[in-house]
């Protein structure tokens, strides 16, 4: 349990395929004899007017034919190494910059991976996002990303769209059915951050963990009766939780409610504040620590002092959940960890012939501050 109280040469010869990017699988009415040739009145344009930077310039500058250029933007180590940093200075020089779509009509790769959430203010998502984009930079992929804002509909059409420019998808606590997610990794690699689909790869935290240590902390404290303020009806983690939870303070002998909710921001705990008053508990759950941090500001401007009238919890340890005041106490979620292993996965579908490693467990953890103390009335 972490305690954070105190702190407020030669060349390879091209395989033959129909790459546009390579001169020499074109068809040989159409081929251009050796040497570099001006940009066609059709080359597609810089913002400055100018005709954008092709092979051609890259060959001219570096001393080499065109084809060599595209083997080595397309496939390095097909060249020597003398080569190679030949052709990426003169690239660089040149301002020149690979066009992924066409490199992914002979491979059907486009080197993109998509993240969709549901919501793309919610703090929790940014260390998603800094785990998926260190793990696809580390691969020379790009990350593109889409939100759903809470709307299975929306995140549906939004997975639709990228399934034709990305080479596989991770819905971060999507909304979508079962069935529609199985559907859409059927097409395409598709990993689940935050819930679990059967047939579909998963990324699920531990939710035991952190709860369990929770819970002790509470009953040690003195409380009897707790609240937990439920997140979206169609979230699948806000279920576990409450189920995680309630199975827990059962086996603590202790009382618990679920206070209804829906809406997981900093208004959607404003807004629970009356209903958590009138529960009885003495100490609260949160689905997530931006409702946690609502329902903590409510709750004050009542006149209720935090936590000596209640304790309030929230879950994921997001920026700034120690900002508040008194310092949020939270059950700390491996959401970073989640985003590179939910990349690491759809790259090892795409390039490994046997299964990756599986991920090292996803535990939670209970970090305390100063949101969560003694039940009224205890001495201790």
């Amino acid at each position: 349990m972490k305690d954070t109280s105190d702190v407020s040469g030669n060349t390879a010869t091209p395989a033959k395929h129909n790459d546009p990017a390579d001169p020499s699988a074109a068809p040989a009415a159409s081929r251009t004899p050796a040497g570099p040739v001006a940009p066609s009145a059709g080359a597609p344009r810089a913002r400055n007017g100018k005709s954008a930077p092709t092979i051609y310039d890259i060959a001219a500058r570096a001393g080499v034919n065109p084809s060599t250029v595209s083997r080595a933007l397309s496939k390095p180590g097909r060249v020597s190494a003398k080569t190679q940093k030949k052709i990426e200075d003169a690239a660089e020089a040149l301002n020149y910059r690979v066009n992924v779509f066409a490199r992914a009509l002979p491979t059907g790769r486009t080197h993109s991976i998509g993240l969709i959430v549901s919501d793309i203010t919610d703090p929790a998502f940014f260390d998603v996002l800094r785990g998926a984009e260190a793990a696809a930079s580390a691969r020379s992929y790009t990350l593109m990303l889409a939100e759903s804002t809470e709307s299975a509909e929306l995140e549906l059409t939004a997975a639709q769209r990228m399934l034709a420019t990305v080479d596989g998808i991770i819905l971060a606590s999507p909304r979508l059915s079962d069935a529609e997610i199985v559907e859409l990794a059927q097409q395409k690699p598709v990993v689940v951050v935050n819930r679990l689909v059967d047939g579909v790869d998963s990324l699920v935290a531990d939710t035991e963990a952190g709860v369990t240590e929770a819970v002790c902390h509470l009953s040690a404290q003195g409380h009897k009766s707790l609240a937990y303020v439920a997140g979206p009806d169609k979230s699948w983690m806000s279920k576990r939780r409450w189920e995680s939870i309630r199975a827990r303070c059962e086996w603590s002998g202790m009382n618990v409610t679920v206070v209804a909710s829906g809406v997981p921001t900093v208004d959607g705990g404003r807004r629970a504040a009356a209903a958590v008053r009138s529960s009885g508990a003495t100490a609260v759950f949160c689905y997530n620590d931006l409702m946690a941090i609502g329902l903590m500001r409510e709750l004050q401007l009542a006149g209720i002092k935090v936590p000596e009238d209640m304790s309030i919890l929230g879950f994921d340890n997001i920026f700034g959940s120690d900002f508040t005041t008194p310092p949020l106490s939270t059950i700390k979620s491996p959401l970073r960890e989640a985003g590179d292993a939910a990349v690491r996965n759809i790259l090892d579908k795409l390039y490994s012939p046997e299964p990756g490693a599986s991920p090292g467990p996803l535990l939670t953890e209970l970090v305390l501050r100063g949101s969560s103390g003694p039940a009224a009335g205890t001495a201790h």
